[in-house]
């Protein structure tokens, strides 16, 4: 255990009342959290940590002391961890498309069993890629149907060798891939002795299940290669040995709840870890018999039967994608009070969207990596599957292109009445000289509520998946993309030839956009708030789908806040948390895990939270209006939350409360909560001052007049309650 001070400070106990402040996503440093020119930190690690003012004495005058936790670092950490993640995004997004699961419970269930069966996927076609990098395009092609240009001829000095010792050899590079996958899966963001969600026990379980799946996918590549030039009983044992255990790795997660049910977790722990053991000695054996089998081999220009499986695997997670936005397309229910959406509309986004880059990503590994090595001078390109996977990578992109466009140009004319009305009730006496900046302030409101699109935005392109089936059903058939757009359409071949190299380029650009991404993002500030977003959100949510995707850093953050709030309770009068964006979700979680004795002590304050504009909406299972309203009452209503109409994240929580909307009602706390802020709080510089005030839009504000009149009335309530 650390010692006090470096969890708690040394500040002495004060009668005084300390404004906790957290940042939102992307990060932010202390000293602009606080507006401080020097800061001290007084808990925490270089991570994530509790800052105060440099000097001795750092309360306010009005005896508030500020502090401020960051925990930006706690996403990412080292550049290497950063650009890891890159490779794990596919698998973050799969892991956060569970937690959007649907209200409704057997529809919930139905999205769960289906989310993991696709992250089990994604894994598949992750093995099944790099084993056709290994397998297919060095050991058979390179080093026996077709020379690769040199020096990837005698790779490893097995060019020389028999076969079946050159494909056991390179076998083990996607053996060494799913190690790397599960080292990179087993590290934490931080030490924590308290964590937040208890899902490390089914984590265990999913990585054992995912592991042996993929290690039986490899060795059903090796087997039905080598069965390709006559079965034997060994390798027909093995083979039918091998599916059993993929088989078993479905229905371990097929099965509705039994992977997490309490009463079976016993029994379900030790049929996943024999089932890991049996896929791991069934590895060994095949590896043993491919290398010792000296029969011949069939002269095809690639891999025999790599082709098939690469098709099944894409099809396959095609066809649970499509099943999956049928499961959420067809539930409608209302959210939060607000417009209709479906019920785990997320969770079909998100799928969509870690399918797409899992095969586009497989794909052009393997069509890159065969054009580096030289690998496709006589047998005309890479696997059919792969192909297909290409053109619908392209189609896509070119299909979700045209959608936001749409989108964009249907919706305008609404969000610009809507955005007139509000600057209107803002400012109904416009002088001549502000009319450009009222322009201004409707423009940004019209941009701002495009975020209200998006539930229709999200529907259309969850139906996009229908795409990516077309493409695999076309494809099993054995046509070439050439000869059926030719015959059916009657496109020059050109066409698709461009088509498929478009789809190339663009996936090796999204790569290199990653790569660079996730440099940037660590070491650059602008980077980090704008692209750094991702990471924040697509790790906040724990492991409950893919064992591989990035660790939560929610289990150490929120229980550290939790921490620290007791402490600060137990040595001041009061704490008021202040959390901007992301950071009211942190401060959601810390104070539900409060004991009562504490949230009498506190009082809090959201300002641009997505609390129930976006989460209650995406994660509407979980952070939905009555959590809401547990929260409320748990700090006794000492609530209130800042939202300004030019915010496209935050919004309102309860009311809006805009200029003239009905009064609130006096008999429901949490009709007290909201309070709008005008956005720009005028059009012309006030006396004195040469221009205008900014537009803040999701900026936090907290020098602001309107958030310090806020934080007064809240400190005064907690001084009352005291």
């Amino acid at each position: 255990m650390p010692e006090e001070r470096a969890q708690h400070g040394d500040e002495p106990r004060r009668p005084d009342v300390v404004e906790l402040r957290v940042h939102g996503v992307s990060g932010a440093d202390p000293t602009v959290i606080l507006d401080r020119a020097q800061v001290r930190q007084v808990a925490g690690d270089d991570s994530g940590g509790f800052h105060r003012a440099a000097r001795s004495d750092d309360a306010e005058p009005d005896g508030v002391t500020l502090e401020a936790y960051r925990w930006g670092d706690l996403p990412t950490g080292t550049v290497g961890r950063t650009i890891a993640m890159v490779f794990l995004l596919p698998f973050m997004l799969s892991n956060v498309a569970v937690w959007m699961r649907p209200t409704s419970r057997y529809r919930a269930a139905g999205v769960n069993v289906l989310c993991r069966l696709l992250a089990l996927n994604l894994t598949v076609v992750y093995m099944v890629s790099v084993a056709g990098v290994a397998l297919d395009l060095l050991a058979w092609r390179c080093l026996g149907a077709a020379r690769c240009r040199p020096p990837f001829d005698m790779t490893a000095g097995l060019d020389g060798r028999q076969v079946g010792q050159r494909l056991a050899v390179l076998a083990l590079l996607p053996i060494a891939a799913i190690a790397v996958l599960r080292l990179l899966g087993t590290r934490r963001a931080g030490p924590t002795g308290q964590a937040l969600w208890a899902m490390e026990p089914l984590v265990r379980r999913l990585r054992v299940i995912h592991v042996a799946a993929a290690l039986a996918v490899l060795d059903l590549v090796l087997l039905t290669a080598r069965r390709a030039g006559g079965a034997t009983f060994g390798t027909t044992l093995l083979l039918a040995l091998n599916a059993a255990v993929l088989l078993a790795c479905v229905g371990l997660l097929a099965a509705p709840g039994m992977i997490d049910r309490a009463a079976t977790t016993r029994a379900v722990t030790w049929v996943a870890r024999t089932v890991g053991v049996v896929a791991a000695g069934l590895s060994v054996a095949t590896l043993v018999i491919v290398a010792a089998d000296r029969r011949g081999w069939p002269p095809t220009a690639g891999l025999p039967g790599y082709g098939g499986i690469a098709g099944g695997a894409l099809l396959g997670q095609m066809a649970l994608l499509v099943l999956l936005s049928g499961v959420v397309l067809s539930h409608r229910g209302r959210v939060g009070g607000r417009s209709a959406l479906p019920g785990g509309l997320g969770a079909a986004v998100l799928a969509t969207i870690a399918v797409g880059l899992a095969g586009g990503l497989s794909a052009g590994l393997f069509y890159q990596t065969g054009e580096l090595l030289g690998g496709y001078r006589d047998d005309g390109g890479p696997p059919l599957p792969y192909r297909w996977t290409l053109l619908a990578f392209f189609l896509h992109f070119v299909a979700t292109a045209l959608l936001c466009g749409v989108m964009t140009l249907v919706s305008r004319r609404g969000r610009q009445r809507a955005a007139a009305a509000i600057v209107a009730r803002d400012f109904p006496v416009v002088p001549p000289e502000a009319v450009g900046r009222l322009r201004l302030a409707m423009k940004t409101v019209a941009r701002a509520r495009f975020t209200e699109w998006l539930g229709l935005l999200a529907t259309t392109y969850a139906a996009l998946a229908v795409i990516g089936l077309t493409t695999s059903l076309v494809g099993g058939t054995g046509r070439e993309p050439e000869e059926l757009a030719r015959r059916l359409l009657r496109l020059p071949t050109g066409v698709v030839e461009m088509a498929l190299n478009g789809g190339s380029y663009l996936i090796a650009a999204l790569l290199f956009t990653l790569l660079v991404g996730g440099v940037f993002t660590y070491r650059t500030g602008w980077f980090r708030r704008h692209v750094g977003i991702l990471w924040d959100l697509g790790t906040f949510w724990p492991r409950s789908a893919h064992p591989f995707a990035p660790p939560t850093y929610a289990d150490r953050a929120v229980p550290e806040l939790a921490d620290r709030i007791s402490h600060l309770a137990e040595r001041h009068a009061g704490v008021l948390l202040c959390g901007h964006s992301h950071g009211s979700a942190l401060l959601a979680l810390a104070l539900l895990r409060l004991p009562p004795q504490v949230c009498r002590r506190v009082a809090l304050l959201t300002y641009g939270s997505p609390l129930d504009r976006l989460y209650a909406r995406l994660f509407s299972a979980y952070l939905n209006e009555e959590m809401l309203r547990e929260l409320g009452e748990r700090v006794e209503w000492r609530w209130l939350n800042l939202w300004r109409d030019t915010d496209p994240v935050g919004g309102w929580i309860f009311s809006a409360h805009r200029p003239g909307d009905p009064p609130p009602d006096p008999a429901d706390p949490a009709s007290q909560v909201d309070r709008r802020l005008r956005d720009p709080a005028d059009l012309l510089p006030a006396p004195g001052e040469r221009s205008a005030p900014p537009i803040r839009g999701h900026h936090p504000g907290e020098t602001d007049p309107d958030f310090r009149a806020a934080v007064h009335d809240l400190i005064e309530r907690l001084r009352a309650a005291g």
